[in-house]
């Protein structure tokens, strides 16, 4: 991304709450990877008119309009997948926040499209961005371990707009799969008190060596954002993550990436590298939802 852009790729922004605003932001500020993007305007169900001299269009002229080339969606997850459809086959290359879509079948779906039109399909990670992310990784790496768990809280979230909790907390799920590789399910529970906001979610996983992994969302009035982790290895324990800075620019570092796939700078490899994760986590994630609901 060193070299002057040849062309603007014209890129339209589906959603305009916390990522779909950062997102818009990024875009209007110079930075390497926006030089290869031109913010043509933003799609969203409320009548905004304009925001900050962007203009709001219609869903109709994002998916017709010669100039749009990209879509950002960032729309509730309920929505992803036919906001993806829609984008793909009018040609237009997508990147969509986590998760892309509440089912794995629909995602084995939309990536053959994707591939069918020729088109760039990205689904934001920017838990892997983070800081801790790094400094997990360091740490882990080239250590066996024993047993591990992770622990999410924070307040009330509608499974009716984020899907089921294993999927609107597979940011969790892809940082057990990308520091201990592919996971197998042992067991799953869901604790709910809808009159109250609160539910918990508890699942034990394994490894390929089946060492226990266990993973639990914790949501309700009152409860904090914080994680929790506790990984044993045979050569000492990792209990929580020390201060590591601020996580700077996450959401323009998944651009960069974006940009790079844009410009034919991942490798087939990489590409499928990446594929695989994001299939794994989206179908352990549907396995936790049936093995939970069988059980309610």
């Amino acid at each position: 991304m060193n070299i002057p852009p040849e062309r603007k790729f014209g890129v339209v922004v589906v959603g305009v709450g916390r990522a779909g605003s950062v997102r818009m932001r990024d875009l209007r500020n110079p930075h390497p990877s926006s030089a290869f993007l031109n913010l043509i305007g933003f799609v969203s169900r409320r009548e905004l008119g304009s925001i900050d001299g962007v203009q709001q269009i219609s869903l109709e002229d994002a998916l017709s309009s010669q100039q749009v080339e990209v879509a950002y969606i960032c729309s509730e997850s309920s929505s992803h997948e036919d906001y993806i459809r829609q984008f793909l086959n009018a040609g237009k290359h997508v990147l969509v926040e986590y998760p892309m879509t509440l089912s794995l079948a629909a995602a084995q779906e939309l990536w053959e499209l994707a591939e069918q039109k020729g088109k760039v399909l990205h689904e934001e990670h920017v838990e892997l961005l983070m800081e801790e992310f790094a400094f997990l990784k360091k740490e882990v790496v080239g250590k066996d371990l024993l047993k591990g768990s992770l622990l999410f809280t924070a307040g009330p979230l509608e499974e009716e707009r984020f899907g089921f909790p294993a999927f609107s907390g597979i940011s969790r799920l892809t940082w057990l799969v990308s520091l201990f590789g592919e996971l197998s399910l042992v067991s799953a529970t869901l604790e709910e008190r809808k009159e109250d906001q609160y539910m918990k979610m508890t699942v034990c996983l394994e490894t390929e060596k089946k060492s226990p992994l266990s993973w639990i969302e914790e949501k309700g009035p009152g409860l904090k954002r914080n994680r929790y982790l506790s990984f044993h290895f045979k050569s000492g324990s990792l209990e929580n993550v020390p201060n590591v800075g601020v996580n700077k620019n996450i959401f323009l570092k998944d651009q960069n990436i974006f940009v790079q796939k844009l410009l034919g700078q991942f490798s087939e490899k990489e590409l499928a590298a990446e594929k695989k994760r994001i299939l794994h986590c989206l179908g352990l994630a549907e396995e936790i939802q049936k093995y939970c609901c069988s059980r309610k």
